[in-house]
């Protein structure tokens, strides 16, 4: 028993001096051991150098952050671009019917006048023409009549007529007399060359029978004035002519107007083409 102690005592210490030496030999256990170890810490490493490289996701995140920074500055051009139509609508609200309709009565008065001015300017340059190059210097003379034209639904109660502010013709008759000339002689004398104005004043009464018998309460008043130009060694034969205008849907009250119809003649002569007497002659 006490050899079988030994030998077990002698085993074991033999095997206790055994294994510091395979602990110690790349072929032992532990050797093996450390392998996994030491290829484990390059995986470990390999996580690490992601987390570094983490951020580049991070900082690239950021450029979308920086886009979205500037994006407001975007919407508020657009905005921007957006309000200035809108302020551009509120400066010129939309235009309504009756503020269009004024506006074009207005725009073709200032073309009428325009093209008065332009015909006015045509005739003084050409008639300045005529009598430079015919030497002319013996004045000039002015033939104006009145006309009427309308029909019997009007009856002519009054006519006035001024010449560049001097009355020429005023007589008022209520009998039917006046309504009855159709050609009235206003004047026919010498002017002196240059720009005149006739002003025509025409009252009117309804002149109505049978079932248009209410037409006789109309009272009317029509009013115009022309511009001529009177050129020396020439004659002007000028009509002021009351009538009708519009057609049958046109209203009663907007019918009457006047109109001027201009005749330049060479020489001093009156409407009916004979020669005047001296210059000064009414």
């Amino acid at each position: 028993m006490r050899l079988i102690r030994m030998l077990a005592v002698g085993v074991g210490a033999s095997f206790l001096m055994v294994m510091p030496a395979l602990a110690q030999s790349p072929d032992g256990a532990s050797g093996k051991a450390a392998a996994p170890a030491a290829s484990a810490a390059p995986a470990a490493s390999a996580p690490a150098a992601g987390a570094q490289a983490a951020p580049a996701p991070a900082a690239t995140a950021g450029a979308p952050a920086a886009g979205t920074a500037a994006s407001p500055a975007t919407t508020g051009a657009a905005a921007a671009s957006t309000a200035a139509p809108a302020a551009g609508a509120t400066a010129a609200p939309a235009m309504d019917g009756p503020t269009y309709a004024v506006r074009l009565r207005d725009l073709e008065q200032r073309i009428d006048e325009l093209k008065e001015q332009i015909r006015r300017s045509h005739t003084r340059l050409s008639l300045l023409s005529d009598t430079i190059l015919s030497g002319g210097g013996a004045g000039s003379r002015a033939s104006i009549r009145f006309n009427n034209e309308l029909s019997s639904a009007f009856r002519v109660t009054r006519v006035l007529i001024v010449l560049d502010g001097a009355v020429q013709y005023n007589k008022t008759d209520q009998s039917g007399a006046l309504a009855e000339q159709t050609e009235i002689p206003i004047f026919n004398g010498s002017v002196p060359p240059g720009d005149h104005t006739l002003q025509v004043l025409v009252n009117l009464q309804g002149n109505g029978y049978g079932v248009f018998s209410y037409l006789r309460g109309y009272r009317f008043e029509v009013r115009s004035s022309h511009s001529f130009t009177a050129v020396e060694g020439k004659t002007m034969n000028l009509q002021a002519v009351a009538f009708e205008k519009g057609g049958v849907t046109t209203p009663l009250e907007e019918r009457p107007a006047v109109r001027f119809v201009e005749k330049i003649v060479s020489g001093l002569s009156d409407a009916s083409g004979q020669p005047a007497a001296a210059a000064g002659g009414k």
